[in-house]
């Protein structure tokens, strides 16, 4: 074959296809929705570190042993036969997740993601450390020979570093012992297991929360991707009203807002098309902050930029940036609903601190319903939340149910694989290994019948009452005796049972003798 020459011109012209991003230096807020979100994290931070050091019930109040195939919960034990509830708890989990995203968007993202806490408590250190945005983002651009730099950011990253090896600690606290793990952490006696999960796990914790933050949110977590399919028009979300907003601008503080001056609320097209033509040509303000929500990139198609506009023809938004500066994902939410918002509320509270200062009603951007922006009939009620919520009331019932209701005893039956019979002088003989399994804390005591079996059939070898300690397994040799001439297949139960009659279990296997 003859060799082909192919010619490969390069255009230097057109943009690369990959964006390095730019790191989101967000800005400190405070409001409503910031005083619940500091409330989540204390909330979750707290269960997640004091949790593996309360004792109950003698025990551990959360420990998941694996080696012993039991989780220990609050003085709830689930073994491996248990696992259907683990499989509903998972099912609870997200139908959960179905229904507030239905309801009211990304609130699992903003307040309950583990990415969201961590990183809500690494900023909190990086601005203790680093002080407000401003002194951030001039302190990264020294160069880290400059003692200022080395201090600072020096330590935060030892900070960072502790608080992340805490966390793999704690983690590793919930699947072995917390208290005897710490006890061999100044010998340094730890399993490779141990120490492979608590680097892993800090390493992990200081990655994501340290660097990646908003990147994790944007590119590696799966529920933006398809959280798209829970959201409808009538999904409480939060939204720039551009009717209200545009065209933005600064302007003095003696203007009233447009409701209350005779300009009122634009129509929703013309509000549009100011909205997205301040997307993609924005102000120097507006690129200053370095917004780089999902619209702004996009610069395939020519808007003409908006022409210049009186006082009295302004909107309440006076082009502050607040909301951009102090978005965890770095976007601007006046370009509308993008998939890297993740319903936190920040924008909100700065929005309104802005219209509280220049005298206007609160609520420019607020939680609404695309409808409800739109200035259309709203219906958060609707069927699908019905039904999410049906569900999720149902399993969690179920659950509590199964929960509290299910026996305090597992039976389980295994035959002789040695023989499937043996004839002897006192008729036929069958082997069995019985399991009890006492799932409680306190000592049970239990018989062993024979509810069906061959006739004549008995039970040999063992105990009149059989002792099962607590949160034990006992496997018991079992016999059964069937009368010489039984012949075929028969049915076999056991049935083991308190001496109360409270607790009673069956499990059913075969009795076989010769053909």
């Amino acid at each position: 074959m003859a060799n082909k020459k192919i010619d490969i011109a390069l255009d230097t012209g057109t943009p690369g296809m990959y964006v390095s991003e730019s790191k989101v230096y967000p800005r400190e807020v405070s409001g409503r929705f910031n005083t619940l979100r500091t409330a989540a994290v204390f909330w979750l931070l707290g269960m997640f570190y004091v949790f593996p050091w309360i004792n109950w019930d003698g025990r551990q109040s959360v420990l998941f042993d694996l080696p012993a195939r039991k989780f220990h919960i609050f003085g709830l034990t689930f073994w491996p036969q248990d696992f259907i509830f683990l499989a509903m708890a998972l099912m609870i989990a997200a139908f959960a997740l179905f229904f507030f995203t239905a309801l009211a968007g990304r609130l699992w993202c903003g307040y309950a993601c583990p990415q969201t806490v961590w990183t809500e408590t690494f900023l909190w250190i990086e601005r203790w450390t680093e002080g407000d945005r401003a002194k951030r983002m001039k302190l990264d651009q020294l160069p880290w020979s400059n003692p200022e730099r080395l201090r600072r950011s020096g330590s935060k990253h030892v900070l960072w570093l502790v608080f992340a090896l805490w966390t793999g600690f704690t983690f590793v606290g919930f699947f072995s012992p917390i208290r005897d793990l710490a006890a061999r952490l100044v010998p340094f006696q730890w399993g490779g297991w141990e120490t492979f999960w608590v680097l892993f796990y800090s390493l992990a914790t200081w990655g994501n929360a340290g660097f990646l933050r908003e990147q994790v949110c944007k590119y590696m977590c799966p529920y933006a991707r398809f959280q798209s399919a829970m959201f409808d028009r009538n999904t409480l979300l939060i939204a720039y009203d551009p009717r209200r907003g545009e065209p933005r601008g600064s302007r003095r503080r003696g203007l009233a807002s447009v409701l209350e001056r005779a300009r009122g609320l634009l129509p929703l097209a013309v509000a549009e098309d100011y909205a997205v033509r301040a997307a993609f040509n924005p102000t120097a303000a507006v690129t200053r902050t370095g917004a780089h929500g999902t619209i702004t990139f996009d610069r395939s198609a020519n808007h003409e930029p908006l022409p210049k506009f009186e006082p009295e023809q302004l909107g309440d938004c006076i082009d502050c940036t607040l909301c951009v500066q102090v978005c965890p994902t770095g976007i601007d939410i006046r370009n509308g609903l993008q998939y890297e918002c993740i319903a936190c509320g920040a924008c909100i509270d700065a929005c309104d601190a802005v219209m509280d200062k220049m005298g206007y009603p609160k609520g420019l951007i607020r939680y609404d319903t695309q409808n409800g922006i739109d200035g259309k009939p709203t219906r958060v009620l609707r069927p699908r939340i019905f039904v999410y919520g049906a569900l999720l009331v149902a399993l969690i019932a179920a659950w509590t149910w199964g929960v509290t209701t299910r026996s305090p005893l597992i039976v389980e039956v295994l035959r002789d694989r040695n023989a499937l019979y043996r004839e002897t002088a006192q008729g036929v003989e069958n082997s069995y290994s019985l399991k009890l399994v006492n799932k409680t804390d306190a000592e049970a005591r239990y018989r062993i019948v024979l509810e069906t079996a061959p006739a004549g059939a008995s039970l040999s070898r063992i105990p009149a009452e059989i002792v099962l300690e607590p949160q034990k397994v006992l496997t018991l040799p079992v016999t059964v005796t069937a009368p010489a001439g039984t012949r075929g297949r028969a049915p076999l139960k056991f049935t083991v049972e308190s001496g109360d009659g409270r607790v009673r279990k069956s499990v059913d296997s075969s009795f076989f003798g010769p053909i």
